[in-house]
């Protein structure tokens, strides 16, 4: 898959935009992994046009990233059309736009899957970003909101100049629940002139092969990867030797360099626990994991979990 002289590579594996997850830490291992392209945490388009400096650290990147992609939200095409300016995103290789998000918060400004049940806002929002960038745009959405109308928005996103789509096979109303609607995404693929990413529910080689099924051009993985970036590799059939908590210790190495301890304190914990799902901890472990107040004696903890 290649777009405006961005090459994806051959059916690329894309990692999904996860708030509070797709840190510029975690991005890195899950490239090092083999992800094809790594994507930001949502950005608020107004939120960098008011208060850049509150919006700056989800912009953070690295080398490691192979192809980034920055993934901007919000439901005035000025600050849409502003944000893909933003010095903060010159250093991405391409842009996303969120009109998929359920969250309840986004939806009430008129943002994020709200868009779903206003096709002429977005195209309109779509067509004002392509104006302001040269590089590749895509669209990320699901099966609907009031109702299911996913093949009418694919096409009007192709019609208002994305170059390709990113296709989350569950309803608004679904949230994360359930499970994703292949067929749609199958039908969807086959009425599209532009390049589909497949999204949902890739958790192992299985389910992935079942996604590729579809003849989508790619696939992006999101919750599967949570505490398991090594997913990739196992997603492209890789051998690789490592240690897990080798990985979990480059992922807070990356953090430190640009986050206090305090805050390092608090965030990594949802980060920890999602490591150690697959382990067998005794319940005050995971407590001590839950609440961590000593970043490098958690990681201690881990890597004896780990070990045995």
């Amino acid at each position: 898959m290649k777009t405006r002289g961005v090459d994806f590579s051959n059916n690329p594996l894309f990692l999904a935009p996860m708030a509070g997850v797709t840190d510029v830490g975690f991005r890195a291992v899950c490239s090092s992994f083999g992800a094809d392209a790594t994507t930001t945490e949502m950005l608020s388009a107004r939120a960098m046009a008011h208060s850049p400096s509150k919006t700056a650290f989800l912009t953070l990147t690295t080398d490691e990233e192979k192809i980034k992609i920055a993934q901007i939200f919000g439901h005035e095409k000025e600050f849409m059309q502003e944000a893909v300016r933003h010095p903060l995103l010159e250093k991405f290789d391409a842009f996303d736009i969120n009109m998929g998000c359920p969250a309840p918060k986004i939806i009430k400004n008129g943002e994020g899957s709200a868009l779903m049940d206003n096709l002429p806002l977005a195209s309109e929002i779509i067509s004002a970003v392509r104006k302001e960038t040269k590089k590749p745009l895509s669209v990320k959405f699901r099966k609907g909101k009031s109702k299911e109308n996913y093949l009418e928005f694919g096409k009007m996103c192709e019609e208002a100049g994305a170059d390709y789509v990113v296709f989350h096979a569950r309803s608004v109303a679904q949230g994360y629940s359930g499970r994703a609607d292949y067929e749609a995404i199958a039908n969807l693929k086959a009425k599209m002139n532009i390049p589909v990413i497949g999204n949902g529910d890739v958790f192992d080689l299985q389910s992935l092969k079942l996604l590729k099924s579809t003849g989508v051009d790619g696939v992006m993985v999101g919750r599967g990867s949570m505490g398991k970036p090594w997913l990739f590799a196992e997603l492209k059939e890789k051998k690789i030797n490592f240690k897990k908590i080798d990985v979990v210790r480059k992922h807070i190495e990356i953090l430190r360099q640009h986050f206090d301890e305090k805050w390092l304190q608090l965030y990594i914990r949802k980060h920890l626990l999602w490591y150690a799902k697959e382990l067998p901890l005794a319940t005050n472990l995971k407590l001590t994991l839950a609440t961590c107040d000593d970043v490098d004696k958690c990681l201690d903890i881990l890597e004896t979990a780990f070990e045995n």
